[in-house]
Formats: structure tokens, C-alpha cells, sequence
């Protein structure tokens, strides 16, 4: 993935300044229609139009107020136009009673938006600073909770779990568990690994992506250089969704490459593909595409004996001498039940 440009950092106007340039308008789904955003106050059972600090003044001033400048390593990249937050919760269909989950919050612009929309939500925040100042931000609506861990290395189903059942103890009405997040590019691999198989807690994951990876797990093709193990195991656990693309001027700061919003409607285990083990599955599908220039005979010899390679792809309609690219995830799922003992 291509690193995030710091260049423009020094060269940004300060808080004070009244001149910033116009990003692009925002893309909407196709099909869509622009309309104007209505919520429910988080108070009252009235609806107003939602009104919003959360942009480039907004953003810049509540990191001044930590003294924070956004950080490569973390890969910090903060979004500057709340229309995109709002359509990030539109994909989601936020309701109120939705418990959400959220990585990286950051100025917790997002945040605003799920909170305003009647979401609980669960911020998981690496960056002490951060956490801090979302924490002091959001702590009074008794809707919101922060903890600073790593994500990656963070317990989801044991505080997902422990939340839920938390809410219903203090007879809160929970309705669907979600995932909406702006993540940093460089983790999302790792995000989309751990989320997924999370079909028992999760009905959805709506995630901010680099665009070429988005597009990379939702419509790469057979016999491509884009299809990798990561599209099976993305179609084994989700149905996914490219929603539409966000110009890298949305962001502070800018990174090198344009964002996309997908959606990953996740199949519950009883809709998982009928596989002996998941484990083997995957390591089958792993040693296959290791050696992708060979013929599947030849890769996965560690299993069963090449013969009975040839005779499980021909029984399932497929060339003996067939190349792992060539396979869609129903083939490997037959492939496994036929050669994995």
C-alpha cells in the first residue's frame, strides 16, 4: 500500500485562517438521489437538521488542542467533510439501538455522527492523545465508550460480548451489532481479517479503504494477478459491496491515493460454506496460490497424490490441469471436501 504524504503538512493555513481550498464534491452511490440529512436528537424525540464542527477548521483545532500532529506510524489520516461520515452511517443503516463498533475515532467526527444517530458506541483508540480527547468529548451522552489498545492485538468478541450484555442489564434495547470505521490504510488487511469470521456478534462491516485495495477484494477477477486467497476468505465469510470512491482531498492530510466505502454483509456460520474444517480450507487455499504459476497437481501434492488431484478437478468439471487462479471459492470448497481428509 502506498504510504501517506506528510509533504503538505507544514504548508496547511493555520486554524485561524479563513481560506481553504474547495475539495471536489463528494461521490455518491450510484443511483443514488442527494437529499437533505435528518436525525433524531440524542435528547429529544424531535428531528432537526444536523448541523456540524466536524471539518477542516473543526479537525485542525481539536488536534491544536492536545498539541497533536497526525502521525505516520499510526497512519493518521482524519476526514474533513461530514457528508462522508453521514453517508458512512447511511451504508450502515444506523438506527437507534444499533451497537457500534469504531476504529480509530480520532477528532471523533464519525463518532458524532453514529452517537447523533442512536448508536452505542464501542471506540477503540491506539493513540492515548486521541482516546483522551474523544473520551472528554463524547463521555456525558452515557453512549460511548473508548479503549486505548491496539486493535489488532484487541479482544473484540470478549468486549463486544461483555457490552451487549452490559446494555441489557441496564434494560437498554440493543438492536444489531455493526462496524463502521475510517481505518488507516496500512492495518486493513489485518482489520478485515479479524472482522469478518465475526458473523455471530456482527450483522455488517462498513469500512473506509485505500481504493485499489477496495476494489481489489470486491471485484477482482478469475485469472487475474488481483486474485489472491484474501477474495476467497473475504467471500467465504461476507457478501461484499464497493459502495463509492473518496478523493484523497477529503482527508488531513492528503494521502498519496483516493478512498473507498465497502460494505461487508456478514453471512452468520450457518451460511458459511460447508467445509470439513476452516483451518485446512484455508491452508489448502494458501498453499495453492504460494505456487500460483503451477497446476494445482503439482502445489498441493503435500495433500494427496497428483492422480487424485486430477480426478477431484475433472469430477467437479474442471481441467486436470487447472492453476489456482482459475477457481472460483465454490471450486476450492469442493476441491477440499474431495482431496482433504
Amino acid at each position: 500500500m502506498s504510504p501517506l504524504s506528510f509533504s503538505n503538512l507544514q504548508t496547511l493555513p493555520p486554524i485561524s485562517s479563513n481560506h481553504r481550498p474547495k475539495p471536489p464534491p463528494l461521490a455518491s452511490p450510484a443511483g443514488s438521489r442527494r437529499r437533505m440529512l435528518y436525525i433524531c436528537c440524542a435528547e429529544g424525540g424531535g428531528r432537526v437538521k444536523r448541523t456540524s464542527t466536524d471539518d477542516y477548521h473543526g479537525t485542525l483545532k481539536a488536534l491544536n488542542s492536545k498539541g497533536r500532529f497526525p502521525r505516520k506510524s499510526l497512519g493518521q489520516h482524519y476526514m474533513l467533510n461530514s457528508d462522508i461520515n453521514e453517508q458512512l452511517a447511511g451504508v450502515a443503516c444506523i438506527e437507534p439501538g444499533d451497537v457500534v463498533l469504531e476504529i480509530g475515532p480520532g477528532t471523533g467526527s464519525l463518532t458524532n455522527v453514529l452517537l447523533n444517530s442512536g448508536a452505542f458506541v464501542l471506540a477503540v483508540e491506539k493513540d492515548k492523545h486521541m482516546a483522551a480527547l474523544v473520551s472528554e468529548r463524547f463521555s456525558s451522552t452515557g453512549k460511548f465508550k473508548i479503549l486505548t489498545e491496539d486493535f489488532v492485538k484487541c479482544h473484540v468478541r470478549s468486549h463486544m460480548s461483555s457490552l451487549v450484555e452490559s446494555l441489557k442489564q441496564m434494560d437498554q434495547e440493543t438492536r444489531n451489532a455493526k462496524v463502521v470505521a475510517n481505518i488507516p490504510f496500512n492495518i486493513s488487511t489485518d482489520v478485515i481479517k479479524l472482522l469478518l469470521p465475526m458473523g455471530d456478534i456482527f450483522s455488517e462491516v462498513v469500512l473506509l479503504l485505500q481504493e485499489e485495495t477496495a476494489l481489489r477484494l470486491v471485484v477482482s477477477s478469475l485469472r487475474t494477478s488481483e486474485y489472491r486467497p484474501i477474495n476467497i476468505f473475504v467471500n467465504f465469510y461476507s457478501d461484499p459491496e464497493y459502495k463509492f470512491k473518496v478523493p484523497r482531498t477529503h482527508f488531513f492530510p492528503q494521502p498519496n491515493v483516493d478512498a473507498a466505502v465497502v460494505s461487508f454483509k456478514l453471512k452468520p456460520p450457518t451460511r458459511y460454506p460447508q467445509v470439513s474444517s476452516s483451518k485446512s480450507f484455508f491452508s489448502m487455499v494458501n498453499s495453492a496460490f504460494n505456487e500460483k504459476r503451477k497446476m494445482l497437481r503439482k502445489s498441493l501434492q503435500h495433500i494427496c497424490t497428483s492422480l487424485e488431484i486430477e480426478e477431484a478437478l475433472t469430477s467437479i468439471g474442471l481441467l486436470a490441469t487447472s492453476r489456482p487462479e482459475e477457481l472460483t471459492m465454490d471450486d476450492f470448497t469442493k476441491l477440499h471436501n474431495l482431496i482433504v481428509k
